[in-house]
């Protein structure tokens, strides 16, 4: 078998900008995956493997990958020889089916002796499977199991990909691979870059591709050296003017998505622009036009712009000029909608919101917020916010929604609230609480900063969360349209993070108050446990990122904690346990206990008559609970779950001294009922944390 590099290039019209990173990199697994299962490549050579995405190709690069499967010895298994042959040794229909199915006659087959008795047996080889055999199948599969939420259509052909299939290429070293998919027939050809390459580049040898691409189409394939080039070119842009460049990986994922062989340029833009609000700016460059915009040393935002364009031009003043004047006249529609809006106040625009649904269940974002002010009074004297500053911004929080900017940059919602807030001379509290009730948005972004803030985020949360899931619109799979899952995760990190000691049931069971008391919509008691279940499923989402072992959580969520804090110092206190030289032990023989429990009838009681401990080991054992049995309870009542198990590890000698002198299951029922009260009162101890049973893997 010869090993050679392998390469797969699909060609299509220009993909999603956006998902065109995480495409490649499932394109790529899957393939892999395929070649790994083929027994073409092993799990090691597949790290050598190179992934190359650009606007126009999605392809992979594989080294040392074989020109066919290994042969195999196969072994199939038939009858037992006592079923197979009769008394005057015939095959028996047993045996003659089983031959016929092998493709063999009778005599052809060989007996296998077990301890189980013999049976017949077929062995034969059977060659590998070629490359040129296995291809089409890896790549075929590999394209459907592809994450692409929609796929498209194009022709007459039933075809369906991410966008139109314009090429294939298939190549094992130098030999072209048939392969036909998505209506294309694979060929040993690439295109170039859609102005400066050529239409057809036949490439000779898969280990020349990005280099002959490069140097025949004008195509940087390999998305992170293309990522690499715009990095470097924008950040010697921006020094060139005195100025730097803000760290935003989407923003740079996408405009390498965009551009096959990068050329990064700056412009300048009206330095009377930068009275409109800079987010209004950067938006208008970034979420519109896919610029990136320059900051001074100050953090001020400065009237320059960098763009990265995909041609090389003779003549780049002109493409210059002509992103300035795009761009231009995006700006001037931000200061007209700013200076618009600057014309109504937030209250007065409030009154619009009645005419703007929020859900046809649950009513109009006017509806959504009155209930938030009305949660919002709750949550602040729980949390010691100043009620009346949350109220106030409740009932303010929707109104951006409404302004000219928000319509049109719906990314500005909260913050244009927090500058219409300032300027009509609310609290400053009421307009940093509007623009932080979206905090967070995304995963590791900011928590809101004040407490104010705090209540009206939660508030908000908690509005969504409880409603939309009452309402039937439950997230299922990777399908969550009103971000429930995030809203959840939101809810948690603000508690815990803000040391908020709060009951997450209880606050649904709150909101769904202010929902029955609002609308008569109610939220009835197995809805509101299935949105504590589901808020619980986000908490073990949030410790596992942080790389807490799985064990430790479930060992928490055992005891069915609903305070996310408690629940933190739990994790954090069996985390420091599962370390501490005395835990294996301890965890064994709260396994141990919990089992030998487990097959009792009746409850046992944790009530231990002192007369009846004969053996001394179980005498010691009683005596080392009482000790410190006291002491650890108060300790778990205060939370400190830590120093209760720093002190409950002193149980380890004398519970393996019990295990190994005295008989749990005495002959004498009374004895036994001790027995077994001890044993349980030791893991009654214990379950005032969690279930360290569950710590053994």
């Amino acid at each position: 078998m010869s090993a050679q590099t392998l390469l797969l290039e699909i060609g299509t019209e220009e993909l999603p900008p956006k998902s065109l990173k995480q495409l490649s990199r499932a394109f790529c697994q899957e393939i892999l995956a395929g070649l790994i299962e083929a027994e073409l490549i092993s799990t090691a050579q597949s790290e050598g493997a190179i992934c190359y995405a650009s606007p126009r190709r999605l392809a992979i690069s594989v080294p040392e990958v074989q020109n066919s499967q290994p042969d195999q010895h196969i072994e199939r298994r038939g009858p037992a020889v006592a079923a197979a042959f009769d008394q005057n040794g015939e095959a028996t229909a047993a045996a003659l089916g089983f031959a016929k199915s092998c493709g063999v006659e009778v005599g052809e087959l060989e007996k296998m002796q077990t301890d189980k008795g013999e049976w017949l047996v077929h062995r034969h080889e059977q060659n590998g499977k070629s490359i040129a055999e296995l291809i089409a199948g890896i790549v075929d599969r590999s394209v459907k199991r592809l994450p692409i939420p929609k796929r498209m259509r194009w022709g007459s052909t039933e075809a369906e990909f991410v966008r139109p299939v314009q090429w294939l290429l298939a190549l094992h070293g130098s030999d072209q691979l048939p392969l036909q998919l998505l209506n294309k027939s694979a060929g040993n050809n690439t295109r170039g870059h859609r102005f400066h390459g050529s239409d057809s580049i036949p490439i000779q040898h898969a280990d020349d591709y990005a280099k002959t691409l490069l140097d025949k189409g004008y195509v940087v394939a390999d998305f992170a050296q293309r990522q690499r080039m715009i990095s470097d070119q924008i950040e010697q842009l921006a020094k060139s003017v005195g100025g730097c460049i803000e760290p935003d990986q989407a923003l740079l994922d996408e405009v390498t998505g965009l551009v096959e062989y990068p050329a990064a340029i700056i412009g300048n833009f009206d330095v009377d622009f930068l009275q409109v609000p800079q987010e209004c700016l950067i938006s208008s460059m970034r979420d519109h036009q896919k610029y990136f915009h320059l900051k001074n040393k100050n953090g001020e935002l400065m009237p320059n712009f960098i763009t990265v364009s995909n041609i090389q031009s003779r003549d780049s003043e002109r493409v210059i000029k002509g992103n300035e004047r795009v761009l231009q006249a995006r700006l001037a529609d931000a200061r007209f909608f700013w200076e618009t809006d600057q014309k109504i106040s937030l209250e007065d625009r409030a009154d619009s919101l009645a005419n703007v649904l929020f859900h046809t269940r649950l009513g109009s974002i006017a509806d959504k917020s009155e209930r938030l002010a009305a949660l919002a009074v709750i949550l602040a004297e729980q949390i010691g916010a100043d009620a009346d500053i949350a109220a106030r911004a409740a009932s303010l929080s929707k109104a951006d929604l409404v302004s000219d900017m928000v319509n049109e940059f719906d990314e500005l919602q909260g913050i244009m609230g927090h500058y219409y807030a300032d300027r009509d001379g609310e609290n400053p509290l009421v307009g940093e609480s509007i623009e932080q009730q979206y905090w967070p948005r995304f995963a590791g972004d900011h928590l809101p900063r004040s407490k104010e803030a705090q209540a009206l985020a939660l508030a908000d949360k908690l509005d969504s969360l409880v409603g939309i899931y009452a309402a039937g619109e439950i997230p299922t799979g990777d399908r969550d349209p009103y971000g429930l899952r995030r809203a959840a995760l939101g809810i948690l990190r603000i508690l815990i993070e803000n040391k908020h000691a709060l009951n997450f049931r209880e606050l649904i069971a709150n909101t769904a108050q202010v929902y029955a008391g609002q609308q008569q919509f109610e939220v009835d008691a197995q809805t509101q446990a299935d949105i504590g279940d589901f808020i619980t499923g986000r908490l073990t989402a949030y410790y596992r990122n942080q790389n807490i072992a799985t064990t430790i959580i479930n060992a928490v969520m055992a005891c069915e904690p609903d305070n996310p804090v408690d629940f933190e110092n739990r994790v954090k206190a069996v985390d420091q346990f599962s370390r501490m030289a005395e835990a294996d032990d301890l965890v064994a023989a709260n396994k141990r206990i919990s089992n030998i429990l487990k097959k009792q009838d009746n409850a046992i009681s944790t009530e231990v008559n002192p007369d009846l401990l004969v053996e001394a080991a179980e005498q010691s054992l009683n005596t080392a609970i009482d000790a410190i049995a006291k002491s650890c309870c108060a300790l778990f009542e205060t939370g400190d779950y830590n120093q209760g198990l720093q002190q409950l590890a002193a149980l380890r000698s004398p519970v393996d001294e019990f295990f190994e002198h005295v008989m749990v299951m005495s002959d004498d029922p009374e004895q036994q009922r001790n027995r077994l009260a001890l044993l349980n009162k030791v893991r009654q101890l214990f379950l005032q944390v969690a279930d360290v049973s569950l710590l053994q893997s």
